[in-house]
């Protein structure tokens, strides 16, 4: 992975994974259980979760949604679906989600049928206008569903998640987003939206950052350094943010409040000490956010009262640039020269 939150590139690392350790079973169910599993699952049945935060780039417009439920009425096959398990037993989709979301909405009567041949029976019937027998003929469609198992390592889930996903690419951060969905990844997304954190990346394009969730990405990753430390990183990055959104899918409300405290402080004195150049780097003729200074600055000032940061700023950035001369990483236009 390259340190750069403006550049994602993905790995292909399938093959470190012994193939019979990679357990992937089929399944067949019903859409009306899949969609009971997602609005509200009967107790001791799995959840089957609509990564929420992916489900508001949901891009089919009714047209397209509308062919989906013809082909179910008219008994044509759908493509497979992949889940991925929790340990918890909750179930994540993984591919399949635009259609999962467009028959949900449909059942929920949220769009009449539009887009079809002239003079199809079907034209501007909701859910609730079809017949019972058509009623009962879409919930009874067959779906083949091929379930990750949990105990498969999460390098090689993230890696099946790149190869199977159909749709829009999905970077690392957002495939952990929907494999860890949680208290976790809704905190992300808080802090990502925080003044300071925003103030501090907002020469970064901030708004490629939060489509591609690259912001939550370095909130990940602070967390990950502050909870974790540098110890228990052993150089997979994926599998230690992973690892880190377990663990904060388990703290207490108090904990968490805890922890953005601390980005929150970390934010402030990074802005005072370095304005508009924190976290960047100058590379390739242009100005880019450095995931590696984040890691590095925002751990190391974040347990500093703001006062005395404020008292010291100065020294701080000539000591930052001097390390950073000692390293070879200096470079004429970089924003901290001068």
């Amino acid at each position: 992975m390259k340190n750069n939150i403006e550049f994602q590139e993905g790995t292909d690392t399938l093959g470190n994974h012994p193939l019979d350790s990679l357990i992937i079973r089929p399944e067949n169910r019903s859409v009306f259980e899949v969609i009971r599993g997602i609005n509200q699952p009967e107790p001791g049945q799995p959840k089957f979760i609509l990564d929420t935060d992916i489900q508001r780039d949901f891009a089919w417009n009714c047209q397209r949604q509308s062919k989906l439920i013809e082909s179910c009425l008219m008994r044509i096959p759908l493509p497979v679906f992949y889940f991925a398990e929790q340990e918890n037993g909750n179930i994540v989709v993984v591919d399949g989600q635009q259609r999962l979301t467009a028959l949900k909405n449909y059942l929920a009567d949220k769009f009449a049928l539009r887009g079809l041949a002239n003079g199809s029976p079907l034209l501007g019937k909701k859910f609730g206008d079809l017949p019972p027998k058509l009623q009962n003929r879409l919930e009874d469609t067959r779906l083949i569903l091929y379930l990750i198992d949990h105990k498969v390592p999460e390098q090689a889930k993230l890696d099946i998640f790149e190869r199977v996903n159909s749709g829009r690419p999905l970077t690392r951060q957002q495939m952990r987003n929907a494999l860890h969905n949680g208290p976790a990844t809704r905190w992300l997304r808080e802090q990502s939206e925080k003044t300071y954190f925003l103030k501090c990346i907002r020469f970064g394009k901030r708004v490629f950052l939060q489509k591609n969730m690259l912001d939550r990405e370095a909130v990940n990753r602070f967390c990950a350094f502050t909870l974790m430390g540098t110890d228990k990183y052993g150089g997979n990055m994926d599998q230690f943010l992973a690892e880190t959104l377990i663990r904060m899918n388990e703290m207490t409300e108090n904990e968490l409040d805890n922890l953005a405290k601390k980005l929150d402080n970390s934010m402030r004195n990074n802005c005072e000490v370095f304005g508009e150049k924190a976290f960047q780097i100058y590379e390739e003729k242009r100005y880019k956010i450095s995931l590696a200074y984040f890691d590095v600055l925002s751990v190391i000032l974040s347990d500093y009262p703001f006062s005395k940061i404020k008292e010291k700023k100065n020294k701080i950035a000539d000591a930052f640039e001097n390390l950073r001369k000692k390293q070879g990483i200096y470079r004429k236009h970089d924003p901290f020269h001068g």
